[in-house]
Parts: C-alpha cells; structure tokens; sequence
C-alpha cells in the first residue's frame, strides 16, 4: 500500500508561551490516539511549535485503512427455518441486513449448536476520506483551559486561527476545521521573508520555514538558544544564569533566535541580586550573567525575535526597558531598610494564615516557641531560633516582597542583616522555606533547620486540627511538600527526633484553636504516608518499606536507618528462609491468639530442635536488644541471621500444636520470642521473595 508522509499546521495569533510546548507534545498525542483508533498505519508522529504556529508531521502514513473481513453471526438454525426447513422472518430480515440471500450464508457450528454465518468484507477508507475528522478529534483535545472566538466564527480555540495547512506529500487534503478550509498556505516571519508562501510538499516544511526566518522545530530552536547564550556568556567570562522553565519560555516566544548583549548602571548591583535576578527573569525573560565568584555582573543577555542590521537599537530598547524595573527595586529597599523587622511584628496582626488559625503574627509566635523547643533537642541555639522564628514573617510587610513575593525568606535574610541581626537569624529567615522543591537543598544551619521545621510543623497540625485535609490533587497548603521536608531535614541530618513528640508540641503551642480530636494520629499517618512516597522515589522497593512501616517507626532518622538495614539484609542468602519462617510464625501466633511478653520454660523443653532453638535464641537475645537500643539494625539483622539453621531445624522436626497445653504453651513462646526479636527491626515476613 502506498505510504506518504502528511503535515498538518495551524497559523495562529501569538500562542500563550508558558503553554506551547505543552500544546504541541499533545497535538501530536491526541492525533496519533486518533490515527490508531482509526487504524491507519503509519510510523511516527512528531510536532512543531513556534509562537505562530502548531504543526504534526505524520510519517509513512498509508493512503487508507486495511480492508478488514468481519464474521456477522445469524439466528441459531433453530430459529432461521421453520418445520418447512423455509427461512424465517428473524433469517431473511438478518440476510438482507447484510445484503445476502439465506442461501448464500454459511454455518458455523460450536459444542454450544449452529448459528447461520456471513463474512462480511469491509473496504477501507482511504486518509483523505477520514483526516477531517482525526484532526477534530485531535484539537478538541488539546489542554485549552480558556478558548476564544474571533470575528464572525463560532469556533473556539485558544488564540485565533488564520491558516490551515493539510498536505499528503505533495497533495492537499481538504479538510474543514477551525472554521478554514485547508490549504497549502504557510505564514513566515511576521517581520522577515515574504510573509507568507505556498509549501509544495509536506517533508520540504522545517527547511521552507528556515528561509522564511521561522525555526518550527521547538526542540531545535531551545538547543541553538542554549548555545548561543552559552557561547556569548563564554565569551564575556561570565555564566549564564538560567534553568529548563526560562529556556523554554525564551523559545516560546521567538520564531528566529538572536542573542544579543545589553547592560544596567552597576550602581543597581547595591540592590540584593536575587531582587534584580527575579526582575530580570520573571518579568523580562532576560537572561543574568554570573562573575566567577557568584555576584551579579551589570551585563545581562536576551533572545530577539528580529534579526536586526543594526542591533544596536534593540539593545538601547531593552537597556531603556529594564532600568526603572531595576529602578523599582532600588527604591523599595532603600525604603525597607528605613524601618527594622522587629518594627514590622505588629503589622503581621493585620493579615490572616487561616481564618480559623489566626493571623501571621500568632503564627509567628507559634513559630517562636516551636523553633525554640526544637534548637533545644538538637543543640542549636535556643535564643537565636526562638528570635528567628519571631521574625520569620516579617518581611512579607516589606515593599520589595509586596513587588516580587518570590523574593520572600531572600530579603528576610539581607533586612536581618541591616538590623545587625545574628548571622544565624538572618540565614534562618532565609532557609525557613528550604526545601521549595523535590532534590533542593536543606537548611545549612541546625538554627535554620530548627526554624524549618517549626514553619513545617505549625502548618501541617493547624490545617489538619481544623479538619482541612487534602484531597485528591488539592493541596492549597502544600501539606505533601511541608511533610517530605520534615522529613529530609529530620532524617538527612540524623537529628534524634520523634514527629510524635513534635506534633504533640505544635498542637499545645495552638492553646485549644484546634477541633479535630484525631489531629496527633492524622498527621503523624500523613507524614509516614509520603516517607514511603520519598522512598519509592529513591528506588527503595516497595517490600521493604512494607516490612519496616509495619512497625510504625515515628522517628524519621530510625526509620531511614531501618529501611537500609531492610534492604541489606534481603540480599543475604539466610533473607527468604527467614522471611518465610516468620511468616509462618506470625500466622500461628495470630490463629493461636498469642501475644505480650515472651514466657518459656526451659524444663519443658524436651525435644533436641526446640533446645538448639531456645539456646540460639538467648546467646542472640542481648545482642538485639542492645543494638536496637543503638538504632543499630545492620547489627541486630546480622546477628539473627545465625538463627536461619536452627529455625528451619525447629520447623522440620518439632510439632508446635502438641497435645499436652504446656508444652504447646511453651512452643509458642519460644516462636514469640523469635518473633519479637525481627520486630525490634521490621515485620520481615512482608519481605517478597528475591
């Protein structure tokens, strides 16, 4: 069957660039679902999007589907004739159906009787026959939060739509869609080239584009971006300062990348950088230039979409754009500095965390208290973590995060500096947020760390103590991220703490606020519940997060050492034997009803394997408990693993359910012993086998 390649591209008005490369990964993803349900083949489908423009290229698509034969069962035979052996009304009805004669059927017969039987053939229809309706079913799928209508169409998308090209290499498919009859018509640069041209053949479109000043390939066009900002910033001895988001939104909105080079009156660098860095980036899209030893140079790069013969005049415009945003900036710290954060605490009256949880001012004394109380079990330093905690806040009053709140913790820092503040509150103002996200830093400090966590602690008891749990993907408090950072901090930095012990803190800092009587046991399980999350991510399988959870571990930095004693323990050769005895154990213990603190009788042990079993058990039973009490679970895993012959030999040779009670008794004893031992560490019987 003859195979083609297609390309299928709408021209648009400017496409919203926080959106574009998303809109085009999912053209191409709905089409392609479509060309399968369709059953057409072809052998790949790949996309373009530039800000005027989505494109599919579809290749080797065949020219139509495969013809297909359809078996379409009748009326048993039973009910197709009548005593007569003449057709019934249920077989002629049938046979005209399917525009045969009952004579022309055939039979199909199964253990279950025989039904009359036609194979049908069923042509395929060829692309051009069924492309209009693919393409529909493709755009009406694409993430359109907000579609619009424009001039007299009633159609909607997400900017307006002034071409649509269709072409099967070299052949126009006509196809109706967005309100526009399909063509070959494809618009160039709205500056550069002719403006617009007629395409020949659909594999001739990234190379026609390119002449016409249009890099369609957006994947291409970040790649060339990235290197030129890499090269020029080279150049100039300096680094680039930017990360994935701020590349593809640059590519986003330029067609033809250019990168040129601009600069701001260094006396704007007297302003904190990370104010001046969020300026340019969020509000510009500029690229900042990094000197060697991390300080802002005055130099910045950014990407125009106009190949300009004299550049000159796109810099001075873009050096005139940035310098009163700059100049704001300026302004709104000399202006803060005038005034200290201590002065700004009883402003935080003013603004509410939760209607029902008070305002940022109780927060921050909640925060205070907290943060002291946890400086003091991890031997920080109490005073500095309870002050820190105190002015945690504060700089959200401040005109500059007011302006750009990403800055906010940033200018806490450099304020707490102005005001002569210790060093350690003023990196705690900073590091209260860390960490934002997945793999970000933590707080460097134990006072930072301490106030972390306080922040993290008050949120997470206050929203579940008024009953507002996340559901689903809602999460206006960002619970999940406050959870996973309570952890990491606690765990990473093998601090001795009990979230049990924590949450019980926060919630008597909250002085009777709270309703939610299962506030404690909520948050705790909530907590533990994204530990296995956070693990799983770090490729910790699933059954040995299952062994050590069983055991409710409440103290993060235990539970870690748990998980990696787990884990080494399951690669010995003794794991699966002893994973399935204890599973058998925990079975006859629970059928048997058998719990508490292990009683044995040494005298009424009178078989040879129940006494190696008991001996092996006591030289092992100090060691365990010891180590356990060190959190020392490589130690305490080891030492039962020399248990693995003498449990076996106990299983093969002795008959736990004897018939006299005592002995029986005392058999299980010895089995709850051994079980209580593993339990110091995990429930291996959840371990699967290797």
């Amino acid at each position: 069957m003859r195979t083609e390649n297609l390309l299928i591209e709408l021209g648009t008005e400017e496409l919203p660039p926080k959106s574009l490369k998303q809109l085009g990964q999912s053209f191409a993803d709905q089409f392609q679902l479509a060309l399968e349900g369709a059953q057409l083949a072809f052998e790949s489908v790949s996309w373009f999007a530039a800000p005027r423009r989505l494109a599919i290229y579809v290749s080797a698509l065949a020219e139509s589907q495969e013809d297909t034969t359809v078996e379409k069962r009748g009326p048993a035979i039973s009910a197709a004739f009548d005593d007569h052996n003449e057709p019934t009304k249920a077989a002629l009805g049938w046979a005209r159906g399917n525009g045969i004669d009952v004579a022309d059927a055939q039979r199909m017969v199964t253990d279950k009787g025989e039904w009359l039987l036609h194979h049908a053939h069923i042509p395929g229809q060829p692309v051009a026959a069924l492309l209009e309706s693919l393409l529909n079913q493709a755009l009406s799928k694409l993430p359109i939060p907000k579609p619009m209508r424009w001039g007299n169409y009633n159609t909607q998308f997400i900017r307006p739509v002034h071409t649509l090209t269709v072409l099967y290499g070299g052949q126009v498919i006509p196809v109706t869609a967005l309100g526009l009859n399909s063509d070959r018509l494809v618009l160039g640069h709205r500056f550069h080239g002719d403006g617009q041209f007629e395409l020949d053949h659909a594999d001739n479109y990234a190379q026609a584009l390119k002449k016409q000043y249009v890099m369609a390939d957006f994947s291409e066009r970040a790649e060339v971006i990235k290197n030129r900002l890499e090269q020029t910033a080279g150049d100039l001895e300096l680094t680039p300062d930017y990360d994935t988001s701020l590349l593809e939104e640059i590519a986003s909105l330029v067609e033809w990348p250019v990168v040129l080079t601009a600069s701001f009156d260094d006396s704007f660098l007297d302003v904190p950088k990370e104010a001046l860095i969020y300026t340019m980036k969020d509000d510009q899209k500029y690229v900042p230039l990094l000197n060697r030893d991390g300080s802002l140079a005055n130099t910045f790069l950014f990407v125009s979409n106009i190949d300009s013969h004299d550049p000159s005049l796109i810099i001075s415009g873009n050096e005139k754009v940035i310098r009163p945003r700059l100049a704001d900036a300026e302004f709104f710290f000399n202006t803060d500095k005038k005034h200290t954060l201590e002065s700004r605490l009883p402003s935080l009256s003013s603004v509410l965390f939760q209607k029902q949880l008070g305002t940022l001012e109780e927060k921050s004394q909640r925060i205070s208290s907290l943060a002291g109380y946890i400086a003091g079990k991890i031997d920080a330093n109490q005073e500095h973590a309870s002050r820190a905690g105190l002015l945690s806040k504060t700089d959200l009053m401040t005109e500059m995060v007011m302006e750009f709140p990403e800055v906010q913790g940033v200018m806490g820092m450099y304020y707490a500096q102005n005001d002569q503040e210790p060093e350690s509150i003023a990196k705690a103002l900073y590091e209260q947020y860390k960490p934002r996200f997945a793999g970000d830093t933590l707080p460097s400090h134990p006072v930072s760390a301490a106030v972390s966590l306080a922040d993290k602690l008050d949120t997470l008891v206050g929203i579940f103590g008024i009953s507002q749990l996340p559901k689903g993907d809602k999460d206006p408090f960002a619970l999940r991220r406050a959870a996973i950072g309570v952890l990491r901090i606690i765990s990473e930095n093998n601090y001795s703490l009990d979230l049990t012990d924590l949450v019980d803190k926060a919630i008597s800092v909250y002085a009777g606020k709270l309703s939610n009587a299962d506030t404690q046991q909520q948050v705790i399980d909530f907590v533990l519940g994204r530990f296995v999350s956070l693990l799983q991510d770090q490729g910790v399988s699933t059954d040995v997060i299952q062994a050590v959870s069983a055991r409710r571990p409440t103290r993060p930095a235990d539970y870690t050492a748990r998980i990696a004693a787990v884990a080494e323990f399951k690669q010995r050769d003794e794991a699966e034997a002893l994973a399935a005895a204890n599973k058998r154990v925990a079975n006859i213990l629970a059928k048997q009803g058998v719990s508490g603190e292990p009683q044995i009788d040494e005298s009424l042990l009178n078989d040879e394997a129940e006494k190696v079993l008991y001996h092996a058990l006591m030289d092992v039973k100090e060691t365990v408990t010891q180590s356990a009490a060190r959190h020392d679970y490589r130690e305490v895993l080891s030492a039962l693993a020399t248990l693995r012959e003498p449990v076996d030999t106990f299983f093969d040779n002795v008959m736990v359910m004897a018939e006299d009670e005592k002995i029986r008794t005392n058999r299980l004893g010895l089995l709850l012993l051994l079980r209580s031992l593993f339990l110091k560490t995990a429930d291996i019987s959840l371990l699967a086998k290797s």
